[in-house]
């Protein structure tokens, strides 16, 4: 009997068949749709839902905060040009504990990129001020002579046909004179398409402080988390070298009373070594499994996104639990992505200023017409002397002329039509550039979303199989020392143990790391924040393993501590 899922497979494979060529006229490879078919869904068009040229919505998020509450004025960021040249200067001298939103509302007052994207405002601000101002009438002073003074002696003394004739020039005469020139463009074709592009680029870099910001407060969660999650495993890998240290003194004690063999010892040794390792990565290196990075390294990543002194380093002040849960919907999500991702917007105002550019460059060619208005004025003060002399005397004139001017470029070799195409077909580019951020938007936004459901899942499944693997190393604890079992059971119970704890804390902070970045790729703020969990002031104390002391390993050169066979002397490199 064929089960409905081969059939419907054997059906589709019948149906995948190729016909013959006699049987399939050409006619037919294209199907008109029937009217069983359903019309295509029509969408409506980004300009109409957001305009033609989206002005930017400080409002879609929480203002980045400006000013460090009393409790945070001494973790002030550093001047911009500070440069340490001492070693004492980039000491560590404090450990500063950290909240989350303290870590934040630093990044926003500290963090250089976003001042710098602020500034970037008020430079697209002043570039759109300058354009603006080719509405205004230009006003120019020239002043050639202001003053200048002439003076001189001249004498002549020539023959003519009636005799001997003699001149005598002096010269001594101020003069100060200067031009005022007002023209303004009656018609200019550039000048509205120019505005234009300015205002677009204004309106793009807000929207860029507004993704900088979003994208800022992504990376300071994330890297908080990263924090979070570090510390739960130096806290794991300290509970692992407790207990084995406790298996390690088990197994010698029973060794020594003859009741184990030494292998049970070595097996107990071993796994000591191994979860060394453990806490040796997690405090410094990558904790394997999880790409976290040590402790060490993700204190100084938030320090750096925090801008902190450099004499301080931060430290995770809440411990590591859930958040809150999402409440949107996949589909509300992703219709939330579209409607307040900025950078949908970028793209629709890059059309925009593609065509004022296009426009600009078709203008270049067509006439411009400008009324031009010259007042000048000058004065003389002096005397001439020429064989007789002329009196002092004082002149001023005065000359004003109101014109227009006109310069039409008749012709510049198709050079404004190639730029004009060159503009729109910039246009064109971006609209399907719109196209396709806008499929890896929701792309994005679906992956976050699953990937939160995942973990969600995880978080669910791990904790039972930590609270299983506890009462089973508990189990395997009492077995062994009734001596019904072996050390080999204890260890491989401890590193399930071991590794379940480690799988809990990745799901945790992936989970948390999951809703900032559904946060960030939404723009949505609708969390369910979930109840702090009541604990007691104390930790709790586990009989035998918490009162055992995690000594420090001492660091050995890396070429002292290669394994050689047999204890076998290391190899000289002296000739």
């Amino acid at each position: 009997m064929v089960s409905p899922l081969a059939a419907a497979l054997l059906e589709r494979e019948a149906s995948a068949q190729p016909r013959p060529a006699s049987a399939t006229p050409a006619a037919a490879l294209i199907e008109p749709a029937g009217p069983q078919d359903p019309p295509p869904q029509k969408l409506p068009l980004a300009p109409q839902l957001k305009g033609s040229r989206p002005r930017s919505n400080p409002n879609v998020l929480p203002p980045a905060a400006t000013v460090l509450p009393p409790d945070l004025r001494l973790l002030q960021a550093p001047l911009p040009l500070a440069l340490p040249n001492k070693p004492s200067q980039v000491s560590i001298q404090e450990l500063r504990p950290l909240g989350l939103l303290d870590s934040l509302t630093l990044a926003e007052v500290n963090n250089p990129n976003l001042k710098a994207l602020a500034v970037q405002v008020q430079e697209a601000q002043s570039a759109l001020r300058a354009q603006i101002s080719l509405w205004y009438p230009q006003i120019t002073l020239r002043a050639g002579s202001f003053p200048t003074f002439t003076g001189g002696q001249q004498y002549s003394n020539r023959a003519t046909g009636t005799g001997q004739e003699v001149g005598l020039t002096l010269s001594n005469i101020w003069r100060m004179s200067a031009d005022v020139e007002a023209s303004w463009a009656l018609i200019n074709p550039g000048r509205n398409p120019q505005i234009a592009a300015a205002r677009d680029q204004f309106e793009q870099a807000k929207n860029n402080y507004l993704i900088g910001l979003r994208d800022l407060r992504l990376q300071v969660s994330t890297a908080y988390f990263d924090l979070q999650q570090s510390d739960e495993q130096v806290r794991i890998g300290q509970e692992s070298v407790r207990s084995s240290q406790v298996s390690l003194r088990d197994a010698r004690a029973r060794f020594q009373a003859g009741v184990a063999t030494k292998l049970e010892v070595l097996q107990a040794e071993t796994q000591l070594a191994r979860d060394q390792q453990l806490l040796t990565n997690a405090l410094y290196g990558a904790n394997s499994g999880s790409g976290t990075p040590g402790q060490s390294i993700a204190r100084r990543t938030l320090a750096a996104l925090l801008s902190l002194p450099q004499d301080v380093t931060p430290t995770a002040k809440d411990p590591s639990r859930v958040i809150g849960t999402w409440l949107p919907t996949l589909q509300e999500s992703i219709v939330a992505a579209y409607a307040f991702r900025e950078e949908l917007d970028q793209l629709i105002l890059d059309i925009s200023v593609a065509n004022s550019n296009a426009n600009a460059e078709l203008a270049k060619v067509q006439p411009l017409l400008n009324i031009v208005n010259t007042l000048s004025g000058g004065r003389t003060a002096g005397y001439e002397f020429v064989t007789q002399a002329i009196p002092n005397e004082i002149g001023w004139s005065v000359d004003n002329t109101v014109g227009l001017n006109v310069r039409w470029n008749l012709f510049d070799g198709g050079g404004s039509q190639a730029l004009y195409r060159r503009g729109k077909q910039l246009a064109e580019e971006k609209r399907y550039r719109f196209a396709d951020r806008r499929n890896t938007i929701r792309e994005e936004v679906e992956r976050s979303f699953y990937e939160l459901e995942a973990n969600n899942r995880n978080i669910t499944t791990t904790s039972r199989e930590v609270l299983s693997a506890r009462e089973s190393l508990r189990l395997a604890r009492l077995r062994f020392q009734a001596g019904v079992t072996t050390q080999r059971e204890v260890v491989d119970t401890q590193r399930d143990l071991t590794n379940a704890e480690v799988r809990y804390s990745n799901a945790i902070a992936d989970y948390n790391k999951g809703l900032a970045s559904l946060q960030r790729r939404t723009g949505l703020d609708q969390i369910s924040i979930c109840p702090v969990p009541s604990l007691p002031p104390n930790k709790p104390v586990v009989a035998g393993a918490t009162d055992v002391p995690v000594e420090v390993q001492p660091l050995v050169p890396a070429c002292q501590a290669k394994f050689r066979p047999g204890n076998a002397p290391a190899p000289s490199l002296a000739p």
